[in-house]
């Protein structure tokens, strides 16, 4: 989805005192960032941070990083936060401007964070080859357990079901086990539920939304995260690109 520019949004991050433009001289730094040291929690792909700003204001005794892409987006974030919070200034969120492909370079494994977040992200389902793109994909799963704490949770969140029936594979095979799954999460009563613009949108649609929270588990995982490919899915012979 194209992203309108906006004018005013990267003026507002460069005197915002909690955005952070990829700051990758703090990896393995992050739990001193905060006031206080507590939980880390990292939401990859915050967009318009609607729910994460309802999120770090009802939640002071965990400290998040928020990161997305554009600044354009993240301008829209720190409205949401400045209004959650009245116009106070927040303790305990960062948000950043990452390319969450290359997480591993942004935190390290002395950041021990608790619980990532990945909610409504790019289900790339258009080309076989695209599918290694997917923040789930075993290639990315495997950076997240170089700086996730023992027995840390990701909470993912989607509308689309090729994506999230793909997924459930994705985390067996890396390491992660199932501890809370649904395919309808506004039936399911599970709370508390942080409702983004995209999951607002898509339950008006009528469309049910997906959720797992999947637990790091401590076993070796021997696959090649670049090379992988579904059992049963055709392995494209397009040419795909490098992964650094």
């Amino acid at each position: 989805m194209h992203m309108r520019h906006k004018k005013w949004a990267r003026p507002e991050l460069s005197v915002c005192p909690y955005y952070l433009d990829a700051p990758v001289e703090l990896r393995n730094r992050w739990r001193g960032q905060f006031e206080r040291e507590q939980p880390l929690h990292v939401e990859l792909g915050c967009g318009k941070g609607v729910s994460t700003a309802q999120m770090v204001f009802e939640n002071p005794q965990t400290n998040y990083v928020a990161i997305d892409i554009t600044c354009d987006i993240l301008g829209d974030a720190r409205r949401n936060m400045e209004k959650a919070f009245g116009g106070a200034q927040p303790a305990n969120v960062r948000i950043v401007r990452y390319d969450i492909e290359y997480i591993d370079r942004l935190f390290g494994p002395e950041d021990r964070a608790e619980r990532l977040y990945i909610s409504f992200c790019n289900p790339w389902t258009k080309r076989p080859k695209y599918a290694k793109r997917r923040l789930t994909h075993p290639r990315q799963l495997l950076q997240y357990r170089t700086f996730l704490a023992p027995g840390a949770e990701i909470w993912f969140k989607t509308d689309n079901d090729e994506l999230f029936e793909d997924s459930l594979q994705y985390f067996e095979v890396s390491g992660f086990g199932c501890r809370f799954l649904t395919r309808d999460l506004h039936a399911s009563g599970f709370a508390p539920n942080y409702v983004s613009e995209h999951e607002q949108k898509y339950t008006q649609m009528g469309v049910p939304i997906k959720m797992g929270i999947f637990v790091m588990e401590d076993r070796p995982v021997t696959i090649d995260p670049v090379r992988w490919n579904l059992p049963g899915k055709r392995k494209t012979e397009e040419p795909e690109e490098a992964f650094e």
